[in-house]
């Protein structure tokens, strides 16, 4: 059974904005630090940014002041906001959750494609 699943990817132009979102079981989202990756073509898969389960955000230093993760632990949602798109920013995206053991548990991805 799918327990991270995420939404809002799509085609934007250079200088637009998406929001991502991932919805994640109760067992995988509690307690946990979430995360979002992104992994494009012919690269390594990347951190992307990380909120706590209190809500302290981490950012790559190539996103940093263009999207903003945040969840909502009512609803089992962490949300990325991504604005000043760039077309290097075109990647598929993943919601992940850092569970125990070091383990991570992943979402299937969501594609994001920013044309210049």
């Amino acid at each position: 059974q799918v327990q991270l699943v995420e939404s809002g990817g799509g085609l934007v132009q250079a200088g637009g904005s998406l929001r991502l979102s991932c919805a994640a079981s109760g067992r995988i989202y509690r307690d946990n630090v979430m995360v979002w990756y992104r992994q494009a073509p012919g690269k390594q898969r990347e951190l992307v940014a990380t909120v706590t389960p209190i809500g302290y955000t981490n950012y790559a230093d190539s996103v940093r002041g263009r999207f903003a993760i945040s969840r909502d632990n009512t609803k089992n949602t962490v949300d990325l906001r991504m604005s000043s798109l760039k077309p290097e920013d075109t990647s598929v995206y993943y919601c992940a959750a850092h569970v125990t053991n070091n383990r991570r548990v992943w979402g299937q991805g969501t594609q994001v494609t920013v044309s210049s």
